[in-house]
């Protein structure tokens, strides 16, 4: 195995670049033939790899690819789920090099998409073509590589409705997270929800001189920003009514085995560059940015934004907040308290709007069933060492969704590191962990296929 990587890492790397170049981002209508041509480009790499029945599928929005190598009716089934939709480059001054030109620094390639998740969606890729080309696929493999996924997966739930029985399986792969180190695996073992909202704080009928009108009209922009800071106490608790109802306590004990995961708090704070950390009361860092509940503004315009100045009181002003959730959490009940508390606490000097973009529910994943043993083992024989059970703070919805779908449970393979700045400007992959995971893959497989039949 680490021959055939060792004699084709330039390949490797060449392919994950050229599909590094295209930009897939979902969430502009702008980029709509480039997340066609991602998607083609998906196909081409799997037929290449070996795969069978290989289609892009239409859907109301971007499209899904499928592939499947179906060899033994008795062996078990692995589908692999992965994206290649990306995120916006936005700011784009901020990129040390092109956003779309990957580029290799110090070991990690730098673009858009490198880790978050065409790096991780294309080792599975890579991991099938070695066991394919070697005749060490041990079971039924099927891929479903989407493009809405930093748009919250709008149209798979449709598509995997509508293909209950070409989809079924013993087990969901997905490479999405990340490890904690790597000298130290590990396997994330649990996800937060997501509820992701925009505000809208409207004000007089038009944007009005500050010095004619500024101290008697309210000024939209203001009031929002006031609005916002009453979400959280002093204590970084939210204040939104019955927000905490459901929230599950650790135990002790969970807190303490917690606790136990290597952290290091100064070099996370040198990493980020802030001279210190914040949040929840009563919590360890580890624990708020995993296990407890959030409340985060993820953007925030209105009036006059550009070069110079404009003495401009705005007509209105509007931003994007985002609240992870835990488990027992509902998405959608979190978002009508939400609107229903932000509607309340608007003074009668302003109306609002509040709309719901996307959710997803939280996810805790068994570490008892057999493809987690599987991963557990594919990891030790790889990297020397046992991976460690880690709750992640992120989100992935499809998940749960999955679950009440297919009934199936999903194992989250991530190979991706935290500080690898997915989501803002300078992502990247390092090309230890991307060669890591092709090599780890194919271990998955035959663990996975060997316990599932004892």
């Amino acid at each position: 195995m680490n021959q055939y990587i060792e004699a084709n890492k330039d390949r490797f790397l060449e392919e994950l670049f050229d599909l590094l170049r295209i930009p897939s981002v979902s969430t502009d209508k702008k980029f709509k033939d480039e997340v066609v041509k991602a998607a083609n480009f998906l196909k081409n790499s799997l037929l290449e790899a070996g795969a069978d029945n290989v289609e892009v599928c239409p859907t109301q929005g971007n499209p899904i690819v499928y592939g499947e190598k179906l060899i033994g009716k008795d062996l078990p089934t692995v589908l692999v789920y992965g994206h290649y939709d990306v995120q916006p480059a936005d700011p784009e001054h901020l990129w040390l090099t092109p956003p779309f030109e990957p580029t290799i620094r110090e070991g990690k390639i730098y673009a858009r998409g490198a880790c978050d998740d065409k790096g991780q969606t294309y080792m599975h890729i890579k991991a099938f073509e070695y066991m394919m080309k070697y005749g060490q696929l041990p079971c039924n493999v099927k891929f479903m590589l989407e493009g809405e996924e930093e748009i919250g997966s709008v149209h798979l739930a449709d598509f995997v409705r509508a293909n209950r029985e070409k989809l079924q399986a013993d087990v969901i792969l997905i490479s999405d997270t990340s490890m904690i180190s790597n000298e130290i695996p590990s396997i994330a073992t649990g996800l937060r929800g997501l509820s992701y909202m925009e505000v809208e704080v409207i004000g007089p009928n038009r944007d009005l001189h500050s010095g004619v009108y500024g101290g008697a009209v309210a000024n939209p922009l203001n009031v929002l920003c006031e609005m916002i800071a009453s979400l959280k106490d002093e204590r970084g608790r939210i204040t939104i009514p019955h927000f905490y109802d459901k929230v599950e306590e650790l135990s002790p004990a969970e807190r303490q085995a917690m606790s136990e995961a290597p952290f290091d708090l100064e070099t996370y704070k040198k990493e980020l560059g802030i001279e210190e950390v914040f949040g929840e009361e009563g919590y360890s860092t580890l624990e708020r940015a995993s296990v407890r509940p959030t409340l985060d503004v993820n953007g925030i315009w209105g009036g006059y934004t550009g070069e110079g100045a404009k003495t401009v009181l705005p007509s209105k002003a509007q931003a994007k907040i985002s609240m992870r959730l835990v488990p027992h959490q509902n998405s959608e009940e979190i978002s009508q308290l939400f609107a229903a508390h932000f509607q309340a606490i608007a003074p009668k000097t302003v109306k609002v709007n509040v709309s719901f973009h996307h959710g997803g529910e939280p996810v805790v994943v068994s570490i008892d069933s057999v493809a987690y043993k599987a991963a557990e083992k594919a990891y030790e024989k790889t990297f020397g060492r046992k991976p460690i059970p880690k709750r992640e703070g992120g989100s992935i919805p499809i998940v749960a969704m999955f679950k009440r779908e297919l009934g199936l449970d999903s194992l989250l393979m991530g190979f991706g590191l935290d500080s690898d700045a997915i989501h803002s400007p300078n992502e990247h992959y390092g090309i230890f962990n991307y060669l890591k995971g092709i090599e780890t893959i194919p271990y998955f497989y035959q663990y996975f296929a060997e316990m599932s039949q004892k």
